[in-house]
């Protein structure tokens, strides 16, 4: 039992890290994008790279990395071995999912499980916006800026208290527990139906297929939650947006329907590698321990 909460939790740290490593520069071209205002905009996406090209790699495409890598397996353990825990309590396993799977209790599992690391995962992904958002653009060169993650919590505690930490929880809150359902529905669909059918491919590189797939399908289904949360988080001192809806609304008014897409191609862009790279070493780790959790 002990060594199995440890391989969970030391599993999730060296995978989450190694997603996080690889997907951070595409997020924070996502966020850039997300959260730039009208009279403020980029051209176009090669424009925003330029502009986060132009600075140091800490302070552009890295800018705000140390927080999520050094939280991400802790979230990875906290999500995955929620959702471990609920498929027993359902009456099933993961290793035994891959026999028959079961995709609505997977559904259902995967689901709740996102909603159990959203405690951690909530506050993490609001410094880590802000960070991101506070790269010089147009007439934003101006505006506070943190110099690090203990900065801007320090900061926004002081002035919003703990509830600040959970700016954008309604919408984030949606946004994880309907990409957790769907990732991991596709992902033991596409594996094990890979397993099955290509019996000449290694595991490995099916993990890595189905991971990568299955990232994509969940962040596309998901943009416009995800376009509302960096929104709302980057204004982290409710300066733009009340609540949710008024999120909604002013949004809406600024750019149609369209503007709660922006920046899809880059998060599909990155969707792929993080997710593959990220259950692939997983799968590969928990193989290597005997702690079967993926095939």
């Amino acid at each position: 039992m002990a060594d199995g909460i440890f391989h969970d939790f030391f599993g999730g740290l060296i995978s989450g890290s190694a997603g996080v490593l690889v997907g951070h520069p595409f997020d924070t071209v996502k966020v850039q994008l997300q959260v730039q205002a009208r009279g403020n905009s980029y051209k176009n996406v090669w424009d925003c790279i330029d502009t986060i090209k132009k600075q140091t790699w800490s302070k552009g495409f890295f800018r705000g990395l140390s927080w999520p890598m050094l939280s991400a397996g802790v979230i990875n353990s906290v999500f995955f071995g929620s959702y471990n825990q609920i498929l027993k309590v359902m009456g099933t396993s993961a290793d035994k999912q891959h026999d028959h799977p079961d995709y609505l209790k997977i559904a259902i599992a995967s689901g709740m499980a996102g909603v159990f690391q959203l405690i951690i995962a909530c506050p993490i992904e609001v410094i880590k916006v802000v960070l991101q958002s506070q790269i010089p653009h147009g007439n934003n060169k101006g505006l506070k800026f943190y110099k690090g993650p203990i900065e801007g919590v320090v900061d926004i505690v002081k002035h919003r208290g703990f509830s600040g930490m959970f700016r954008g929880l309604s919408s984030q809150l949606p946004r994880d527990v309907i990409a957790s359902s769907i990732y991991f529905t596709v992902f033991e669909f596409t594996s094990y139906e890979g397993n099955r059918h290509l019996k000449s491919v290694p595991h490995p590189v099916i993990n890595f297929m189905a991971g990568g797939l299955a990232g994509v399908v969940s962040w596309a289904t998901i943009v416009p939650f995800d376009v509302l949360k960096s929104r709302m988080q980057a204004d982290v001192d409710k300066k733009l947006y009340h609540n949710f809806m008024d999120c909604v609304i002013k949004t809406y008014q600024e750019g149609g329907v369209k503007i709660f897409y922006r920046g899809i191609g880059v998060i599909c862009l990155r969707g792929f590698p993080v997710n593959a790279v990220t259950l692939m070493v997983y799968a590969e780790y928990m193989k290597l321990f005997d702690a079967k959790f993926l095939p």
